[in-house]
């Protein structure tokens, strides 16, 4: 049997494949693609998803192949200059295209002994007590201890679940896609400058070489397709493209083609049973401020470790389900935002004049800095209770005397970073680092974080450190009872 299934290769499945893995827990990803689509909807990681791949040391392979970008609010169309004293210490997004997202971690995950299956389509599933029976489409079957559904928005592991998804309907849909053109650069920029003044939702921007000519394109559909599941042609986009800037620009050779809408749903439940939900599967929304991608990467890492804590035996009541607990209250909040950024991007009387309010307020530094925060999801805090001010709040990578934080994280495990000297995490020292040193950056005696980098606790006091340890980690191990996998 399979400790973990995970139900689709794109990047929330792959960044829950590796946080698994890394605790030696194995894990299968069924992809239903024979081979990447090299669709690129997704084109970076905001600060939030920095963050949680330098804490995992995959950043410096990001940077290496992507562009730091600094853009404060990017609300409704919307753009400010970035904002002072957000929280964290990587005030940057960094530029990625989704293809090279997903090649980056696919190659982290078959490093660290990921089992990657592609042209692997779920079909069926069943569960009971001990496990998930999952059955693919070539008619064969593969048992897990879970299975968790990263399957995107038309998910078959949540239809499979009978999950309830409400929410609203797209009523406008946008077409997408990169493909060249013959028209002079020049031209091609001076046109889109003068449309987007009224329409927020088209754009034509250069990816790649110069000498490409390649362009990523969008402009709003004709109404919302029968069929949304069906990519759109080529001659789809001539006549949107005609309809808005009068011309075509010379449109030839697509790359990919496709459509998105402005449904917003959410799935009921993120986890029955043995079977949970992440990602696009858990929630769909209009990509509005680039959130999807790394929704679905933050819903990943919060996962990752509980699952393991079941896997291996350790975790105390009630964890798996914090992850439906702490995740679906930050998804509802982007599906939100989402719907007032729509709100913004149209382009009647109404919404021209909501949009020029709104970007009025914006020049406000605390303005500016809150809605920054809910893009990039630094100000995401989960309710951990009454306490000090970091409790519940992911701990930004402050320097210590001998180095950085993120550096001591890379291995998934709690720490309790101790400023005094005087603590100890003896019985949990298989699941939590002890790091006994000192930083300019942080006023209080000692934190603990868990895996994900979320404050648990705060203070100095060794009993109380022993309730937490204990309500996040489980019981200390010269008490539990030696148990199998399950």
């Amino acid at each position: 049997m399979i400790d973990v299934i995970v139900a689709g290769g794109g990047p929330t499945g792959l960044m829950l494949a590796c946080e698994v893995r890394l605790h030696g827990v194995g894990v299968l990803v069924l992809e239903k693609e024979a081979k990447p689509t090299g669709e690129s909807r997704g084109q970076g990681l905001h600060a939030r998803s920095v963050e949680l791949m330098d804490q995992r040391g995959l950043l410096d392979r990001f940077l290496a192949v992507s562009k730091k970008f600094q853009a404060g609010g990017l609300f409704g169309g919307i753009i400010k200059p970035w904002p002072d004293r957000l929280d964290t210490a990587h005030p940057y997004g960094v530029a990625t295209p989704q293809p090279v997202t997903e090649r980056l971690l696919n190659e982290h995950a078959l490093e660290i002994g990921v089992e990657i299956r592609r042209g692997c389509a779920v079909v069926g599933l069943s569960q009971d007590e001990d496990g998930v029976t999952v059955e693919l489409a070539d008619g064969t079957r593969v048992r897990s201890r879970y299975l968790v559904g990263c399957d995107g928005g038309r998910s078959t592991v949540r239809k499979l679940l009978g999950v309830g998804f409400p929410g609203e309907p797209a009523t406008v849909e946008t077409l997408l896609g990169e493909m060249e053109m013959t028209e002079d650069p020049a031209t091609v920029a001076a046109v889109v400058e003068e449309v987007h003044k009224t329409q927020k939702r088209f754009g034509a921007v250069r990816v790649g070489d110069d000498a490409d000519g390649l362009y990523r394109v969008i402009v709003p559909a004709d109404g919302v397709a029968a069929d949304r599941a069906a990519a759109p042609t080529l001659e789809e986009f001539k006549q949107r493209l005609r309809t808005f800037a009068g011309t075509d620009f010379g449109v030839h050779s697509p790359r990919w083609l496709s459509r998105f809408g402005d449904a917003t749903r959410q799935a009921e439940r993120y986890r029955i049973g043995r079977v949970l939900l992440a990602g696009d599967a858990a929630h769909i929304h209009p990509p509005t401020g680039g959130q999807g991608l790394n929704l679905g990467i933050q819903d990943a890492f919060n996962l990752g470790w509980k699952l393991t804590a079941e896997v291996n035996g350790w975790a105390p009541e009630g964890l798996l389900d914090s992850y439906h607990a702490e995740r679906h209250p930050v998804g509802a909040r982007v599906l939100a935002n989402t719907r007032a950024q729509m709100t913004l991007l149209g382009a009647d009387p109404g919404a021209t004049a909501l949009r020029e309010l709104f970007s009025t307020l914006m020049d406000f530094e605390e303005v500016n800095r809150y809605i920054t925060e809910i893009i990039t999801a630094v100000g995401v805090r989960y309710d951990f209770g009454e306490g000090h001010d970091l409790l519940g709040r992911r701990m930004r990578d402050v320097t210590l005397k001998r180095g950085r934080l993120y550096e001591l994280m890379h291995g998934g495990r709690g720490l309790l970073l101790d400023q005094t000297g005087r603590l100890s995490v003896a019985g949990w020292a298989d699941r939590v680092d002890h790091v006994v040193d000192v930083s300019e950056e942080l006023e209080v005696p000692a934190v603990l974080l868990r895996p994900d980098g979320h404050v648990a606790w705060v203070g100095e006091d060794q009993q109380d450190l022993l309730s937490q340890l204990r309500k996040w980690f489980g019981a200390a191990a010269s008490r539990r009872a030696v148990v199998g996998r399950g």
